[in-house]
């Protein structure tokens, strides 16, 4: 089902659509591929809102920044520099966090209008990235398939395929905040990586290090806790089908949230500068994704996509209670 949601100063019209199945219910809109809304019931059987969002497209317009549940790319996280090398030629992109570029650049995936069709219990949002769209080269063709599951689980299925080759990686940025209100910091999370990537003061990785003795360790579920923007070296690596990773759960509602997603990282965000209607820990963002500046780092999984291959990530949010 979908309604108008609004109209962007262009005249571009923006819609919304509302998934439902399960007992779940997910909003999601053409703009920017944002996942609006996700309403899940606590133990009791009272239902909230557990992702941030705005009532209307003038907030998403007015506050950017955050990338509140948008669809990220062309490049999800940081490039160094705003720059990288392939096949001996080295792409500009906008320097639009510091230095870096972060997210896709200025004018991302997450503020450009997708065409959205409906499928079996979701819908499939797909838009053309021209050559040279942000610095990056390529025509790329994306599509993005979010649909709820027999469980009530919320699926999002990415591909896209280019004609020259470039980099491409995907993501979701939605924060969540399973009590539907307040701070998140009480949170207790499990994240399945005995190593990390430490970044220095751009937020740029510097390698690779183990978790062990660190505040990096979430192998054992604990509180979220506040300071971390940073990418977690999953044990499963690169995988063909999702594999669970972490598991987000608020002891005051009951409600849980199981991750699991075909990526090699998970970016964890305790949302520190949140501001305007939300206040600075009001969300946990869990980025699946490659790795911050992998086009920089030959180490580091490729994030290279060539003509005739065919890009695929898929990640799972489950819901659950206990």
């Amino acid at each position: 089902m979908s309604e108008h949601f609004g109209t962007l100063s262009d005249g571009t019209a923006v819609h919304r659509w509302t998934l439902e199945r399960a007992g779940v219910r997910v909003r999601v809109l053409s703009y920017g591929g944002i996942v609006q809304s996700v309403e899940v019931p606590d133990r009791d059987g009272r239902t909230a809102d557990v992702v941030l969002g705005f009532a209307g497209l003038d907030g998403y317009l007015e506050h950017p920044g955050p990338y509140l549940g948008a669809l990220v790319g062309r490049y999800a996280n940081r490039i160094a520099g705003g720059r990288f090398p392939l096949d001996g030629l080295t792409y500009a992109l906008a320097q639009n966090d510091g230095p870096n570029s972060l997210h896709g650049g200025e004018r991302g995936f997450d503020k450009r209008v997708w065409d959205v069709t409906p499928v079996e219990h979701g819908v499939r949002l797909r838009r053309v990235s021209p050559h040279g769209e942000e610095g990056f080269p390529g025509r790329l063709e994306v599509s993005a398939v979010y649909r709820l599951d027999d469980t009530g689980a919320l699926r999002i299925a990415y591909e896209a395929v280019t004609d020259a080759p470039t980099v491409v990686n995907l993501t979701n940025h939605s924060y969540w905040n399973l009590n539907g209100s307040g701070n998140a910091g009480g949170h207790e999370l499990r994240i399945a990586a005995g190593r990390y990537t430490p970044v220095d003061g751009h937020a740029i990785p510097t390698g690779i290090a183990p978790v062990e003795g660190t505040r990096f360790d979430f192998r054992k579920a604990r509180k979220t806790g506040s300071g971390y923007d940073h990418n977690f070296v999953l044990d499963k690596g690169v995988t063909g089908t999702p594999v669970e990773v972490a598991e987000l759960s608020d002891p005051a509602s009951g409600r849980v949230l199981t991750v699991a997603t075909t990526e090699p990282g998970l970016q964890l965000y305790t949302a520190e500068h949140l501001s305007g209607p939300f206040a600075p820990g009001d969300g946990v963002a869990l980025e699946t994704q490659h790795f911050p500046d992998s086009p920089n780092r030959p180490e580091f999984p490729a994030t290279v996509l060539r003509p005739g291959e065919v890009f695929r990530s898929e990640t799972v949010y489950g819901f659950s209670v206990r």
